[in-house]
């Protein structure tokens, strides 16, 4: 794969400008122009398979063996390399050399997959933890399989295997990513064995509330954005199935917090410049909803907040070109083969002129920023890493009260 070809890579929606206009045009029925979209159904990827896989097995070996036979069966594949794809989108179990007796359980987001938190996983369990990452139904084989699932099998995926990790460990942490934090906050507030939450871009409120019209859209178009799929870690396009059951995910979370506060400890984990999730609401339930007095808030921004448990970092790092944080930029460590420094994805399409995406494409210097970030001279793609992963993970470790490594730095907070 080109390390420069252009990505599109924004957790939800794929595209806001494409999912607001077939949205309007949903509504005033104009079915007959939209039916298809973009006229590309005859592509295999934006075909549907004839079901979903299952994730009720009895034990995660055997969901990890039944979800490797599926996608074997129903991917579309998009390099020559088809056991790298299937190793890089399968569930996956991280075992701790040393186990501390606790687990984790980490959801991926909407249109992604367990290769999001691939060097957090790592991460705990080299602090003692194991930890397990799943595959959300619709997820992994191909972009027209977000046809078919429904809220039902996300919020089922995620409980059947917390509660197969409880039969290996007394102390259970779920953590999840965008749409998968909205889940795994659902399945927290109704089970008080919870010990507590790691949540990232958390997506209660979307930032657009456009997408509150996506499930009457979904019964006129199938699709919100096409386009080429072309990596093999995440879909590039989204049907607008799965733009509405993102969204039954954001409300049924603001209407359990709406009734609930939550005591257990969380770490939470935000971009000011995320132009995704609706900040301003994920700051309000950290606030006001997750009062425990060891919580932490990582603020990846500019604006000092007035909670005394969040940790600000600023994000105009002109020495690394980057000009703010993203959606996606909490997760990966700056040594990610992937999205790293020197990652394989540069993602160009960033919404930003046509032409200086085809320069980003062509190789030119870059800065990095967040989806639709733009400042006259520069040429911004998606900032995909965490310029403060170590920080990050030591802070993580400080809410889950893990004791730190031999020789780990120590961090100041001012």
């Amino acid at each position: 794969m080109n390390k420069y070809q252009q990505k599109k890579n924004a957790t939800f929606p794929a595209n806001k400008k494409m999912l607001s206009a077939a949205v309007m045009l949903a509504v005033t029925g104009a079915y007959f122009l939209l039916q298809g979209c973009s006229g590309k159904a005859d592509n295999p990827s934006y075909a549907a398979s004839a079901s979903l896989p299952r994730f009720n097995q009895a034990s995660f070996s055997e969901y990890v063996a039944d979800t490797r036979r599926w996608l074997e069966d129903n991917r579309v594949f998009i390099s020559d390399n088809q056991a790298r794809e299937i190793a890089l989108n399968l569930p996956g179990e991280y075992q701790p050399e040393v186990p501390n007796g606790e687990s984790v359980l980490l959801v991926h987001g909407l249109g992604d997959s367990p290769y999001s938190f691939v060097d957090i996983a790592r991460h705990l369990a080299g602090k003692g933890y194991l930890v397990r990452t799943i595959l959300l139904p619709g997820h992994g084989s191909k972009v027209g399989d977000l046809i078919l699932p429904s809220q039902a099998d996300w919020l089922g995926v995620v409980h059947h295997h917390s509660q197969l990790l409880k039969q290996v460990s007394e102390k259970v942490w779920l953590g999840g990513y965008s749409t998968g934090a909205n889940l795994v906050t659902a399945e927290a507030i109704q089970d008080d064995d919870i010990q507590g939450l790691l949540l990232f871009s958390p997506a209660f409120k979307p930032e657009s509330d456009i997408v509150s019209w996506a499930g009457a859209a979904s019964l006129f178009v199938t699709w919100a954005d096409q386009d080429p799929e072309d990596n093999y870690l995440r879909y590039n396009s989204l049907p607008m199935n799965g733009a509405a059951v993102y969204y039954q995910t954001s409300e049924t979370v603001r209407n359990k917090l709406a009734g609930n506060s939550f005591q257990r400890p969380v770490f939470m984990m935000i971009s000011e410049g995320d132009s995704v999730i609706n900040t301003q609401y994920a700051l309000q339930v950290f606030t006001e909803k997750m009062d425990h007095p060891d919580n932490v808030l990582v603020w990846q921004g500019e604006t000092p907040l007035n909670d005394e448990r969040a940790v600000r970092f600023s994000m105009k790092l002109p020495e690394q070109r980057i000009s703010n944080g993203s959606h996606m930029g909490l997760l990966f460590s700056p040594d990610n083969p992937e999205y790293g420094i020197s990652g394989r994805n540069r993602i160009c399409d960033n919404g930003q002129e046509e032409g200086l995406q085809l320069l980003c494409a062509q190789g030119e210097e870059v800065w990095y920023s967040a989806w639709g970030y733009r400042e006259p001279g520069k040429i911004h793609a998606r900032l995909t890493y965490n310029p403060y992963f170590a920080q990050s993970m030591f802070l993580l470790d400080k809410v889950m009260t893990a004791p730190p490594a031999q020789g780990e730095f120590a961090l100041k907070i001012n």
